[in-house]
């Protein structure tokens, strides 16, 4: 019985019908490379000290006085305290010169007044119209973490979504959200509101960004879909990156920056009439004739004469019960042998989560120029992607996870407090989590069974967003020591790499179909053989080897 790619291999691999489908699919993700990450200009905090009233009636010398020195530095301004100004207002009416006294040791209190900002980089951001520092320096990360909570019900809603209602009206359809919450949270008059069309604002994006992967995986034939899936959306994911220093560079507000990101959005209209409709989701559904008529027009659109009769009764009910569906989530700890991949996993994609997005958000905190960091780091992407590929296509194996992430542990060299050296560092370190970040998909698919695959990854990509609502508070912790967020994700990276070597080979080895089939976690495979030698010594081998297979089960 001939399955769905056997059917359409008459319309070939790479025809100019693919071809349109690859590159309007591909293009639909850059607003994705822009939209998680604009919060690293809207939400940046400006140089900023207490704000001092200008009724006072001070002196220049007297003003420049009111605001502490931070303990330690001669040069550093306190950015949270201030010299009580009524005994500033005293001393100066009795001392001209501040210079006759020891200002050190009056009393400080906190900033009634508000805070002045420096304009020299932005006009304004949400931390400068809101006033979020000192003790309500929280709420920036928190209005990033909210983002990526929003993108976690959207990954886990989205996929439910577009099987019930087609992924061509889902695409579109959070093509639309987007360019709504954008334009919306423009329009924020106040932080509480601009935390909530943030939220949903993750909602819509991931769900076109997930659409658009599983369009193009069923429109395309095998041999593009690792290409389409890698390189392809990663590379116009990595145009968006870069596109957004360069918006944020001319647009130095806040809001003005989030409408122009927006209108982006609205140039995709017009593909709503060049991307088809999934013929394996129509076929799902049992709408055979307009399965057919795409199929029809692609044959068409390459030169080729189709058959007179696509599918036959008998073929159309074995595509339909071929649909795999989902098996519940705790199948994948109910044995110890799926337990043990799915706990590795887990923790594998968190750590790979945070270190993306924990790298991508300190861009402020790096040295140098804040748009050309931002800049390289979507631009790193571009041969991190194309590395993954090489790595898919030649092989596939722990080791190269180890590989791909271990440059991260490189990031222990900010003991070294070489600047440059150290932004250099970063973008290595870039390079391998987005290359891992980019395997894990595959490699995850390859270790459950069939019945568990889809679960496995959704799980998996849950985990992931679980580390991407972590890595803004990861990146807060500067504030107690300015390279405590690399030393953090630098030990985070080297214990993934580590536990990733427990997970077992794939390369060359058939997807397993059931748990029987699955290869055994490597720590498990030591204790357990031991176990079994010591205590069926007496058993005849041939017996001895099924008593082990249940043992492992």
């Amino acid at each position: 019985m001939r399955d769905y790619d056997e059917i359409t291999a008459f319309l070939g691999e790479w025809g100019p019908a693919q071809k349109l489908i690859f590159l309007l699919l591909t293009v639909s993700v850059i607003p994705n490379g822009f939209a998680g990450l604009s919060i690293i200009f809207v939400g940046d905090t400006p140089e900023h000290r207490c704000s001092i009233p200008g009724n006072l009636n001070l002196s220049q010398a007297w003003m420049n006085r009111t605001i502490p020195l931070v303990p330690g530095t001669q040069v550093q301004y306190s950015q949270c305290s201030r010299y009580r100004l009524d005994v500033i207002r005293n001393l100066s009416d009795v001392f001209p010169d501040p210079d006759l006294l020891n200002v050190s040791g009056i009393e400080e209190e906190p900033c009634l007044d508000g805070w002045d900002y420096s304009h020299d980089q932005y006009t304004s951001t949400i931390v400068s119209e809101w006033d979020l520092v000192c003790n309500d320096d929280w709420k920036e990360p928190f209005a990033a973490s909210l983002y990526f909570v929003g993108v976690l019900i959207g990954s886990g809603s989205s996929g439910m979504i577009s099987d019930r209602f087609g992924r061509k009206i889902v695409l579109f359809g959070t093509m639309g959200v987007q360019v709504l919450f954008n334009l919306l949270i423009t329009l924020s008059p106040s932080w509480e509101i601009f935390c909530l069309i943030n939220f949903f604002k993750g909602i819509g994006e991931i769900s076109n960004y997930m659409t658009a992967f599983v369009l193009g995986s069923e429109l395309l034939q095998k041999s593009i879909r690792v290409t389409y899936s890698t390189l392809g959306i990663g590379f116009f994911y990595a145009v968006g990156y870069m596109l957004l220093p360069f918006v944020a560079y001319f647009m130095r507000g806040w809001r003005m920056l989030i409408l122009i990101l927006s209108l982006i959005s609205l140039l995709y209209i017009p593909l709503w009439w060049f991307i088809p409709e999934s013929p394996r989701w129509l076929l799902s559904k049992g709408r055979v004739k307009e399965a057919e008529s795409i199929i029809r027009f692609m044959a068409k659109k390459n030169g080729i004469t189709p058959p007179a009769v696509l599918f036959t009764d008998d073929e159309l009910e074995h595509i339909q019960n071929k649909q795999v569906k989902s098996v519940p989530v705790i199948q994948l700890i109910k044995t110890s042998r799926i337990r043990a991949v799915t706990m590795i996993n887990l923790v594998v994609w968190m750590i790979l989560a945070i270190g993306y997005y924990g790298l991508s958000l300190n861009v402020p905190n790096l040295h140098g120029n804040d748009y050309l960091n931002c800049f390289l780091f979507g631009a790193i992407e571009i041969p991190a992607k194309y590395r993954s590929l090489r790595l898919l296509k030649m092989l596939i194996f722990p080791g190269n996870g180890l590989l791909t992430i271990l440059p991260d542990a490189l990031l222990f060299l900010f003991f070294l407090g070489l600047l440059v050296l150290s932004t250099v560092l970063v973008l290595i370190g870039k390079l391998g989590n987005t290359c891992a970040f980019s395997i894990a998909f595959v490699y995850t698919s390859e270790l459950y069974p069939t019945p568990m695959r889809n679960t496995g990854i959704g799980v998996s990509s849950m985990a992931s967003r679980a580390g991407s609502i972590i890595s803004p508070y990861v990146v807060m912790l500067d504030a107690y020591k300015e390279n405590l967020p690399f030393i953090v994700m630098g030990v985070l990276m080297v214990f993934s790499a580590i536990v990733v070597l427990f997970l077992p080979e794939t390369f060359n080895i058939p997807l397993p179909d059931t748990i029987s089939q699955m290869q055994k976690v490597k720590w498990f495979k030591i204790r357990r053989c031991s176990y079994s030698y010591v205590s069926k010594t007496k058993t005849i081998g041939e017996n001895n080897v099924v008593i082990f297979k249940e043992e492992m089960l």
